[in-house]
């Protein structure tokens, strides 16, 4: 896998989630998990109550993060993921 690993492309993707994902633990669940799936990056709250993300990584942990964000804690109710 090393070797593999070393030449897989690192792709940074920007994320906006709405929905109810302020105040449920989303913002915390989102970097708790990005970082069990690879991804390095950030996760902010906005002003008008979205959650604002930028994740670096692999294309396929990318995509996995991207599926997750769409249920995220248990609290939250997400209503969209824009890339």
């Amino acid at each position: 896998c090393m070797l593999r690993c070393m030449t897989e492309t690192i792709t940074t993707l920007h994320v906006l989630i709405s929905g109810r994902v302020q105040g449920v633990g989303y913002r915390k669940w989102v970097y708790k998990t990005a970082l069990e799936h690879g991804l390095t990056g950030w996760v902010r709250n906005l002003p008008d109550g979205r959650v604002e993300a930028q994740f670096s990584g692999t294309l396929k942990n990318i995509e996995t993060m991207l599926v997750l964000c769409r249920k995220g804690p248990m609290l939250a109710k997400v209503v969209d993921v824009e890339t």
